[in-house]
């Protein structure tokens, strides 16, 4: 995984004038970003139905958090975490989060038992329901950093590598499977545009693996129907599984080929099932 440079940007969902070395946000620049910050914004968090925006932002704070990298949130930036983290948001001014499951309270407003939990953290997420932030939290958050370094793939398809690793994959795995006895005729008989097929089985792993483009999914379809008709039996079946996890394994780390393995054979077990069940019907 790519780690930050000392220098790498804060990311910020809104402009923070009083915040050096800080840029907009975006799910490209996640993963080299020191940390990401939810400024007080005054919108709902609690219902965010017909907020498109708000349904970005909350994927993006999820892909922060799966990616290890540290976020701090304040007003509705931190009921925003809090909902990101999977705590019910209350409405209010402005909307407040409940104490994510796991979290330490580190501070609480209200009067007993309408206690609100105004400061707490979990893990590298830290969050002031205040709309203001109070330098403190601010200091001791920014001093944290040195020691948030590291970062976690943030999909699947990032722990194998990203998009050029599955291609280089699906275009070797091809390219041996065409000089195969048994799996050659199958697709010399079906593939008539070689490019083309090749772009459509990189977007359908791409996919699988979690990646995403401007547009939503590069693969949308169904695994069965892609491959009625093709008479697979289960000697078939195994040999794409054994020629495609041989190709994994001579071109990526050990744990990405181990990913890639394990997904195809789920993949191949699905496809088994269904030949199976349409061999038996009457």
């Amino acid at each position: 995984m790519t780690q930050p440079s000392p220098d790498a940007p804060l990311l910020t969902l809104s402009p923070l004038p009083g915040w050096p070395g800080t840029a907009p946000a975006a799910p490209a620049a996640l993963t080299t970003a020191a940390a990401l910050l939810l400024p007080h914004d005054g919108l709902p968090v609690a219902d965010v139905q017909g907020r498109p925006e708000r349904w970005a932002q909350l994927g993006l704070v999820s892909g922060a958090l799966r990616a290890g990298v540290p976020v701090l949130g304040w007003g509705t930036g931190a009921a925003l975490l809090g909902r990101a983290l999977g705590a019910t948001v209350y409405p209010s001014t402005p909307d407040w989060s409940a104490l994510p499951r796991g979290a330490q309270a580190l501070a609480w407003a209200g009067p007993g038992p309408l206690q609100v939990p105004l400061h707490w953290r979990l893990d590298r997420a830290v969050a002031w329901a205040g709309p203001e932030l109070p330098p403190q939290v601010r200091a001791d958050f920014l001093a944290a950093l040195p020691g948030w370094t590291s970062r976690r793939p943030a999909s699947p398809l990032e722990a194998v590598g990203g998009e050029a690793a599955v291609r280089a994959v699906v275009v070797a795995f091809y390219r041996r499977a065409q000089a195969d006895d048994l799996l050659g005729p199958v697709f010399a008989a079906q593939v008539q545009d070689w490019p083309a097929h090749l772009e459509r089985v990189t977007a359908f792993w791409v996919t699988m693996l979690g990646g995403s483009g401007a547009h939503g999914p590069p693969w949308r379809g169904n695994l069965n129907t892609a491959h009625a008709g093709l008479g697979l039996r289960a000697a078939h079946l195994a040999r794409w599984l054994a020629l495609w996890k041989a190709t994994a394994r001579d071109l990526l780390p050990p744990p990405a080929a181990e990913l890639l393995g394990q997904r195809a054979q789920v993949m191949g077990a699905r496809l088994r099932t269904r030949g199976t069940s349409q061999r038996q019907a009457p």
